[in-house]
């Protein structure tokens, strides 16, 4: 099946309108977009990215989405070359089929479109080494002791793993050369 990202992306929603609909983990969505700080290589990211639309699956419930969106969001807000809407999972079951995480509806999912609404790839539902760590743990420890072990790596991590792998997904790699002189 051929999806019209065009399309998607004209039906789909601004983060704020995301935000007003939402009915769950309002404040944490919120807490994390008004505090984030972006890395000091965001400022250069247009010199080395083309144009990009990123298109992101999500619901209000997910923690990863939570933890994750509002930072790509404030990317968006503050990158020229990046623009940024959601789409609601629950209500487009067939572009959510197509990017399924080992048989599952994970999310949330960023579908990286160049400035033609192309696909250039896509990235989700976790930055690789926080998901290897959930599928090595998921058998063993039960999602109360889980959970606030992924929201501490998240903490920790500040976005830059999110941010970097969706870029790369775009064919951007130029955030390690300017990330690593900054360490």
């Amino acid at each position: 099946m051929t999806l019209d990202f065009r399309a998607l992306w004209d039906q789909a929603i601004s983060f704020s309108q995301f935000l007003k609909e939402a009915n769950d983990q309002v404040a944490l969505w919120e807490g994390i977009h008004r505090t984030y700080r972006l890395p000091g290589w965001s400022e250069t990211i247009c010199q080395s990215a083309p144009p990009l639309h990123l298109l992101t699956l999500a619901e209000d419930w997910c923690g990863d989405a939570a933890n994750t969106v509002p930072i790509i969001e404030r990317f968006a807000e503050a990158v020229p070359c990046v623009e940024h809407r959601i789409l609601r999972r629950d209500e487009h079951p067939a572009v959510m089929d197509r990017y399924l995480t080992n048989g599952s509806r994970s999310i949330p999912i960023v579908i990286v479109l160049d400035q033609m609404f192309n696909e250039l790839g896509h990235w989700g539902p976790r930055p690789v080494d926080l998901q290897a760590w959930v599928m090595a743990n998921k058998e063993t420890m039960p999602p109360e002791e889980r959970y606030p072990l992924i929201r501490r790596w998240y903490a920790k991590d500040r976005g830059e793993t999110t941010l970097r792998e969706i870029l790369a997904a775009a064919g951007v790699t130029s955030t390690t050369d300017v990330t690593a002189s900054e360490d």
